[in-house]
């Protein structure tokens, strides 16, 4: 009984804050209309869509792409549904929130892959993080210590994939899913993870960024020996492109690190990396990357080439959060609000009651393999979300005229 009112008590406590915070935002129209349009869209998602089968993305045919448990995408309509409930309060998100994330318990058992932190921390790490419910814990418990047990000392790295040629590969995604070992280095008093967290981070800035801080996508290590085999690209134009979530993925992964582990080479390497992200010479106008910064001239000579809201979306949030910690602070919120407030023109927000009850439109997942190319994404609409609710909590706390 005791648990219960203390969390009646959190989730009221939640929604004053949410809506001081969407009060502060809400003297901008844009951000008003985004937060109503998120808000309608997700309330009937969530009566659409079936706990366990969560929507991913949209088919060639116009039909959606469904996310079971063991998809890499699975944890982020729930962590949707967490962030929306932050952002308006509303109780009705909060039950199909739980919902749709307890159907996702045997994730927990998933082995072979880095994924857990977007599967497992989005989700379930959302509602912990939101409601203190124990109820929580025993997934995260258990997802986590699969994921550590896919980091190896000798090349001093978290394994990604358990497919394809590769012999160790080590993707720049994976340091999205560091958030989990630092989290859960705390909560379990565990300090072996964020340790693991650290050298992975350490080592991908080593191997996988070139000069001018843009980043390769795959490197391969010899597993006996920690040597680099080999640097490429499974999702970019080629092996030496920036393919532009890989970038925003670094962007979000160094600028996380510094937070939890306060190493003065990620705040740098955030930095650095936002600098050849925001004078990029081919970022368009309105700050929405096509999905790889290399498609130019000969292959794009009609500047058709598809936009990646998700990487946008990813920038975004990961901007916001930066510039709470860089002395030079201003700047990249200021580009982050450029961002967010593209993405919710009307060019890449849903009008309600369309594109399938996903938020954004126009991303693209694997363009080489003709795979959700110009279509909605789950994950370009949670980062969108999260970026929406630390833009809003940014406002609360900074001076009204800002």
């Amino acid at each position: 009984m005791k648990k219960r009112f203390n969390v009646i008590i959190a989730g009221f406590s939640l929604f004053i804050s949410v809506t001081s915070m969407a009060q502060a935002a809400g003297k901008e129209a844009w951000f008003l209309h985004a937060v109503d349009v998120v808000s309608q869209q997700l309330t009937r998602a969530a009566q659409v869509y079936t706990p366990g089968h969560h929507p991913r993305s949209v088919n060639p045919d116009g039909t959606v792409r469904l996310a079971n448990y063991t998809d890499w995408t699975t944890g982020f309509f729930p962590g949707c549904l967490w962030y929306c409930y932050e952002l308006t309060g509303d109780q009705q998100l909060a039950a199909a929130a739980k919902k749709f994330t307890l159907a996702l318990d045997s994730v927990r058992y998933i082995k072979k892959t880095h994924d857990m932190g977007f599967m497992l921390y989005c989700s379930y790490g959302n509602a912990w993080r939101i409601t203190g419910d124990t109820v929580y814990l025993p997934a995260l418990r258990d997802g986590v210590r699969n994921l550590y047990n896919r980091f190896s000392p000798k090349t001093g790295t978290i394994r990604s994939w358990d497919f394809g040629p590769w012999h160790y590969p080590v993707i720049i995604d994976n340091m999205m899913n560091l958030e989990y070992l630092y989290w859960a280095a705390t909560r379990f008093n565990i300090p072996a993870y964020a340790q693991a967290a650290n050298m992975h981070a350490i080592t991908t800035m080593k191997n996988h960024y070139r000069k001018d801080y843009s980043s390769y996508h795959v490197v391969d290590y010899d597993p006996a020996t920690g040597k680099v085999l080999s640097r490429g690209t499974h999702q970019g134009l080629a092996d030496e492109s920036a393919w532009a979530r890989g970038q925003a993925w670094g962007l979000y992964g160094y600028t996380m690190c510094y937070k939890n582990a306060h190493d003065p080479r990620f705040l740098q390497q955030a930095e650095h990396i936002a600098c050849f992200l925001m004078h990029h010479p081919r970022m368009p106008k309105d700050k929405v990357p096509v999905w790889d910064f290399d498609v130019h001239n000969a292959m794009d000579p009609d500047g058709r080439a598809p936009r990646d809201a998700s990487a946008a979306a990813v920038m975004a949030s990961a901007l916001l959060d930066l510039s709470t910690q860089a002395k030079d602070g201003k700047k990249y919120f200021d580009y982050a609000k450029e961002i967010l407030e593209a993405l919710s023109s009307n060019a890449y927000l849903a009008k309600p009651g369309e594109n399938h009850l996903f938020i954004l439109k126009h991303s693209v997942g694997a363009f080489l393999y003709n795979s959700e190319v110009d279509t909605p994404l789950n994950y370009a609409d949670y980062y969108y979300l999260e970026a929406l609710k630390r833009y809003a909590a940014l406002k609360k706390q900074s001076a009204p005229d800002q």
